[in-house]
């Protein structure tokens, strides 16, 4: 009798990790270029008067450091973005190095655990679990990068309508949409058992508590 194979949605899992990391770093060299002009002070570009915009500041110093990681932060220009030190919305930025050195290093840990997951057979079965993972996963190498490369995180989305936002990026967004997915899951998802469901909120808990930006 022939076993009929389960599909596998490890292609979903990647394509989202790529797309997701690739728009997030796009986005922030793209933006950060076009507002770039002397590099001096922010400067804003409206997406909804009013509502919603881009928002860049620079530090007003200019790049002196040579070699790979020199030019990999001189793609915009030659001044120096502003920073987020701190995680997620700018959570612990006011310790600045010690902060970005600690995200920095959370993020790593949380790639392997999820890449780890990732996988496991009843993971890559899971397309609803894997679009949840691989958009935290982009999200997690987007604002790695930045950590890395520019001691900080690259953010130039500002929502400023009834409440003031904290400045964002793509890859804080698709760490909380990849979050709420997996809670989405657990909570509505009526294949899940009822001990995949705790293992999915634990691990949900864990991820939003861990996010480092």
């Amino acid at each position: 009798m022939r076993t009929v194979a389960e599909p596998s949605y490890r292609w979903l899992f990647w394509g989202l990790v790529l797309l997701g990391t690739a728009l997030d770093q796009g986005s922030k060299y793209a933006v950060f270029a076009w507002l770039y002009r002397d590099g001096s002070g922010e400067r804003r570009r409206a997406l909804i008067p009013g509502a919603f915009e881009l928002l860049t500041q620079f530090t007003g110093e200019r790049e002196q450091a040579g070699g790979l990681v020199g030019r990999l932060r001189t793609i915009s220009g030659a001044v120096q973005p502003r920073v987020n030190h701190g995680a997620l919305f700018g959570l612990g930025g006011e310790y600045r190095m010690l902060a970005n050195a600690l995200f920095g290093t959370v993020s790593l840990l949380a790639a392997l655990a999820i890449l780890y997951w990732s996988r496991r057979p009843s993971t890559i079965r899971d397309p609803f679990l894997c679009a949840a993972l691989g958009l935290i996963l982009a999200g997690t190498l987007g604002n790695l990068y930045d950590r890395l490369v520019f001691n900080g995180v690259r953010d130039f989305l500002h929502w400023y309508y009834a409440f003031e936002w904290p400045v964002f990026n793509l890859a804080d967004c698709c760490l909380v949409c990849g979050a709420f997915s997996l809670l989405a899951q657990a909570f509505w998802c009526p294949a899940c058992s009822s001990s995949a469901r705790v293992k999915t909120i634990t691990a949900a808990s864990d991820i939003a508590e861990v996010k480092s930006a």
